[in-house]
């Protein structure tokens, strides 16, 4: 035992200490060791969580951020492998002449208190280090542990117990810090080329697992099936192997039970039992034999480690599922070596769903670098990649590495489709589009690439509730479909929800449903008179189409019945096929009757409520209500009831013609169109026409035509057209907006208004 042990273990003189990073998951699990010992404890981070707030309820004394005085009157200071020598506390510290550990160094001297049980290995610790402590607690063995993530069948990721002999800890190897164990028994996983930020090689990484292995006094548990691992283990006298044959614990008849796994536990060739484990993958039967053959060892009955590992749920990033239902599931794991990408891939396939659609975040500039090549081996496995930008750690950025080298790396082995996304803020966009009913979506990655999954598995549920409350044969929504798509100036962001009725009273729903639980609805038709910031729409984005909205009827005395999805120029078709004249000015406006209705479109001197005759609306109160033209105000580009209530359908007038007539309308409007309207992508006249003068012939009295800012322009055709010359952002088409208007006020005195609609947010939002 060593001074620190003594120290520690003597609780007649409690120790002041002070942990430096308290908030990371090591730090904390140290905390409430030593809390849990009858220490008073304080810690400093730079941050405030969920985890130093329940912390304080246990009696830690917390501080943000680091400062000099949170050090005051500690008997030990000691530091997370985050911590700088110029860190405040730290500083303090060492000018105060404090006694100063590393956190492995603290961890060592606690774990040598007590029967130590050390889980080593490149990969799998976590898990393996989670279901030891599970097992021989449930065996009543009343283990102390300490495990580096959150577990929640453990409870938290350290507990102390007072009763019991045995201590589980999880021993980190990527610092060396894993030499300064001497326990009672220890379990080696795997030993793979890793951390080469901190090791030379293989090799080096090699003897620290080595003195491990000399130093640990009772079984030395090991994988037969890892390479490394069997040749440093084999042919020690205190090893005890695991592995699917030839080794002395085995598992035989696996079956795969789609999320859990069951098998039949062999020892050295004799029956021991069944088990069924309450997690899938076969790697994790191998974590699974891992604990049984130390529980066994420390004598805990198979009956009891049996009914252990049948409860035992994971740990949290260790294939975690963040949501399920009938059309999908999005798990988060841990990996970021890519040994542990091929376990989870593995598994994934395992659970057979259509497609595995990963979004992976890469961990440190010198991993991808050194590994990018397995990587881009082992993302095979996947059907649709996404590859976001490197997680730094505490790093450095490397010229030329990015999450490009892996999708570049996927590119040399197969042709499995891959994305580079550098902002990980809305990398969640692109991925929950992508995905189709039956996918799994896994987010991997040591880093934060958790917060995406979490953010689809948010929107997800509610579009999932809203497709399944929506009257039958209703089209399903989409999450984050992108309004560049759906909008005639090809420009802005993802629609939160986007959701496209056929029905009336499926409309009627959506609506109702989303202001029930305040989600803001916007309804577009075409978007031909609409630009939406890059930032996207927040909440439901309604298109109607299909069913009673694409239906055009004609009835008698020359009256058109259209949906408000029918597009103006198929409405002046259908009425010129009847026989019914007056709708060829529509011919050349790209948009549909809603959005007509909605701004009273008009061109060639006519507008649309000069040719309404009746309209159905759905109402604030959720009522769909049919009014008359007269009940309706209409003026020049607005329509207040329109503000408010939803159109769904409308009755137009127009009158008996002859065919040729009709014809010769039709043409002399195309011909004009093409004439004076720019074919370059637009949303159709950006100003309104102020009373002094129309919004074209001033801006080209203003010398603006062919300005440009970015790729949007103003048409060298007609001044009133702003267009998009090809990869315009939506940014750019405001900021030119923007300057014209300023150079028509100072210049002119006029105050130009926009005609298009302009909707969303600058920046993400959702």
């Amino acid at each position: 035992m060593t001074e620190l042990s003594q120290r520690l273990t003597d609780t007649s003189t409690p120790l002041q200490i002070h942990l430096i990073g308290v908030a990371g998951s090591g730090m904390s699990g140290l905390a409430l060791l030593l809390l849990g010992m009858g220490h008073k404890v304080g810690g400093s981070d730079k941050v405030t969580t969920a985890e130093t707030e329940r912390m304080q309820g246990l009696g830690l004394v917390f501080s943000s951020p680091h400062t000099a005085e949170a050090v005051k009157g500690a008997d030990l200071v000691v530091f997370s492998s985050a911590i700088r020598p110029d860190n405040r506390a730290y500083a303090a510290a060492v000018a105060a002449k404090i006694p100063i550990y590393r956190r492995a160094e603290c961890l060592a001297a606690i774990l040598h208190t007590r029967k130590g049980i050390v889980i080593s290995g490149t990969h799998g610790k976590t898990t393996t280090s989670a279901m030891t402590a599970h097992v021989l607690r449930e065996a009543g063995l009343k283990p102390s542990h300490y495990v580096g993530a959150e577990i929640p069948i453990l409870g938290a990721n350290a507990k102390w117990s007072d009763e019991g002999g045995f201590m589980v800890a999880e021993g980190d190897e990527s610092d060396g810090t894993l030499a300064l164990y001497r326990p009672e028994h220890a379990v080696i996983l795997n030993i793979e080329a890793e951390h080469l930020d901190f090791y030379r090689d293989l090799d080096h990484i090699r003897e620290v697992f080595t003195t491990l292995a000399e130093q640990t006094r009772g079984k030395l548990v090991y994988c037969a099936e890892d390479p490394v691992t069997h040749e440093l283990c084999a042919n020690r006298d205190n090893a005890v192997s695991y592995g699917w044959e030839d080794a002395d614990y085995t598992a035989t008849e696996v079956r795969d039970l789609k999320g859990s796994s069951a098998f039949t536990v062999m020892k050295n060739g004799g029956l021991l039992g069944d088990i069924e484990l309450g997690i899938p993958g076969n790697h994790n039967i191998l974590n699974a034999l891992a604990a049984i053959a130390l529980a066994d060892s420390c004598g805990a009955e198979f009956p009891h480690i049996a009914r252990a590992l049948s409860t035992f749920a994971g740990a949290k990033r260790r294939f975690e599922t963040k949501y399920l239902s009938a059309n999908y599931r999005i798990v988060d794991d841990y990996g970021h070596h890519p040994s542990e990408l091929a376990a989870t891939l593995q598994t994934a396939r395992s659970l057979k769903p259509k497609r595995v659609v990963v979004l992976f975040q890469p961990h440190r500039y010198t991993r991808t670098q050194a590994l990018a090549d397995d990587f881009g081996k082992v993302l095979q496995a996947a059907d649709l990649v996404f590859v976001s930008d490197v997680y730094p750690a505490s790093e450095k950025p490397i010229e030329g590495v990015s999450g490009q080298t892996i999708v570049d790396a996927m590119k040399l082995h197969g042709n499995i489709p891959a994305t580079y996304l550098p902002n990980l803020d809305t990398a969640h966009h692109a991925v929950g589009n992508a995905l189709h009913v039956g996918d799994l979506l896994i987010t991997l990655g040591a880093g934060n690439v958790h917060e995406a999954g979490t953010r689809i598995a948010a929107d997800l549920k509610i579009i999932e509730e809203m497709r399944g409350l929506m009257p039958e044969g209703e089209i399903g929504g989409k999450l984050y479909e992108p309004m560049s798509k759906h909008t005639t100036l090809l420009v802005g962001g993802p629609a939160q929800f986007w959701m496209e009725p056929h029905s009336f009273y499926g409309f009627a729903f959506l609506v109702g449903y989303c202001r029930e639980r305040g989600i803001p609805v916007r309804v577009v038709g075409r978007g031909s008179n609409l630009l939406v910031r890059d930032g996207g729409i927040r909440g439901a984005v309604i298109r109607p189409t299909g069913g009673a909205f694409s239906d055009v009827s004609v009835g008698n005395r020359g009256e058109i019945t259209a949906g408000a999805g029918v597009r103006l120029k198929k409405l002046a078709s259908v009425a010129g096929a009847a026989g019914i004249g007056g709708f060829e000015w529509m011919e050349g406006i790209p948009g549909n009757v809603g959005g007509a209705l909605r701004m009273n479109a008009g061109a060639m001197g006519i507008e649309t409520f000069d040719q309404v005759v009746r309209v159905t609306f759905l109402d604030e109160d959720g009522v769909i209500r049919t009014r008359e033209r007269e009940e309706i105000l209409s003026s020049y580009r607005n329509v207040p009831e329109l503000r408010r209530n939803f159109a769904l359908q409308a009755v137009f007038k127009g009158k008996p013609d002859k065919p040729e007539n009709i014809k010769q309308r039709w043409d002399e409007s195309r011909e004009k169109r093409k004439a004076t309207q720019p074919v370059m992508a637009s949303a159709g006249c950006t100003f309104r026409n102020p009373e002094e003068i129309p919004a074209g012939r001033l801006i080209d009295l203003l010398g603006l035509k062919g300005t440009s800012i970015g790729h949007a322009a103003v048409s060298e055709v007609h001044g009133n057209f702003v267009v998009n010359q090809g990869g315009a952002s939506a940014k750019e088409i405001l900021q030119l907006i923007e300057s014209i208007q300023q150079k028509a006020k100072i210049e002119q005195g006029i105050d130009l208004e926009t005609e298009i609609k302009i909707l969303g947010e600058e920046e993400p939002a959702f």
